[in-house]
């Protein structure tokens, strides 16, 4: 089993930065990929970021692509979501996950965090 707990979210303004926090726990990491997704209302789960725990190797979704960072922190069991240029559209549940298979594919992630609530005001 693997614990994910979602921190970070809130109310920005358009253009400013945010950073969403995964802390993971419950069993090594090494053989997983941790990933961040989005849900806004009304519409289907979306693939932003993920990054394999062993080596680092990072995907991202094309609406994110460069404004966003996925890093992680190993020492803390971690994972990031730099969130840079914020846009209204960007409004949405994110939410973390694991997966040992993959890394875009949603229905691959076996494990995940309770989402947080990021809101961009135009």
């Amino acid at each position: 089993q693997v614990q994910l707990v979602e921190t970070g979210g809130g109310l920005v303004q358009a253009g400013a930065s945010l950073r969403l926090s995964c802390a993971a726990s419950g069993r090594s990491l090494s053989s997983y990929a941790m990933g961040w997704f989005r849900q806004a209302p009304g519409e289907e789960r979306e693939f932003v970021a993920a990054i394999r725990w062993s080596g680092g190797h990072t995907y991202y979704g094309d609406s994110v692509k460069g404004r966003f960072t996925i890093s992680r922190d190993i020492a803390k069991s971690t994972v990031y979501l730099q969130m840079n240029s914020l846009k209204p559209e960007d409004t949405a549940v994110y939410y973390c996950a694991a997966t040992t298979q993959g890394m875009a594919v949603t229905e691959l992630y076996r494990y995940w965090g309770q989402g947080t609530q990021v809101t961009v005001s135009s």
